[in-house]
């Protein structure tokens, strides 16, 4: 399985973030590019301590349940509710929110275990580095699916 802190996965990850363009379509899902590209920052922020949020009631009862699922070989699925604290609305610049994005995947990305968070995950509670790697890439690679790269 993929993980983010496997030297070719997170090229490749990155490589596919370059083929984003500004007037890139969404194949599903009502964000568009610069909002996904905002998006995918916090769980970002959220892995390298960056951010805190505390664990929620449905993580504490399902997030177990949820992270074992998803991080199966299997991509994640087009239907995925988000956490109403990861959802991005309004305008955002594609150029900006790209560079954060990517500032941000290579410092992990770069940083591997040590650029971990010792808090434990806000849904899914306590993770391993492998675990936060395959669902950091997985994550990645289903928001570059749905915009078609």
């Amino acid at each position: 399985m993929k993980n983010l802190f496997d030297p070719s996965a997170a090229e490749e990850i990155l490589s596919r973030f370059d083929k984003l363009q500004p007037d890139s379509k969404a194949l599903w899902g009502k964000m568009n590019v610069a909002q996904m590209l905002a998006h995918i920052q916090v769980p970002t922020q959220v892995a390298l301590g960056d951010r805190k949020l505390k664990q929620s009631l449905p993580g504490l009862l399902f997030g177990r349940i949820a992270k074992k699922k998803l991080l199966s070989e299997k991509p994640f699925p087009t239907s995925l509710p988000t956490d109403p604290s990861f959802l991005m609305k309004g305008d955002h610049d594609f150029q900006t929110e790209k560079q954060k994005a990517l500032a941000l995947l290579n410092r992990l990305a770069a940083g591997g275990e040590s650029a971990l968070t010792k808090n434990t995950h806000p849904f899914f509670g306590k993770m391993t580095a492998d675990e936060w790697g395959i669902l950091t890439w997985k994550h990645m690679d289903h928001h570059l699916r749905q915009f078609g790269v």
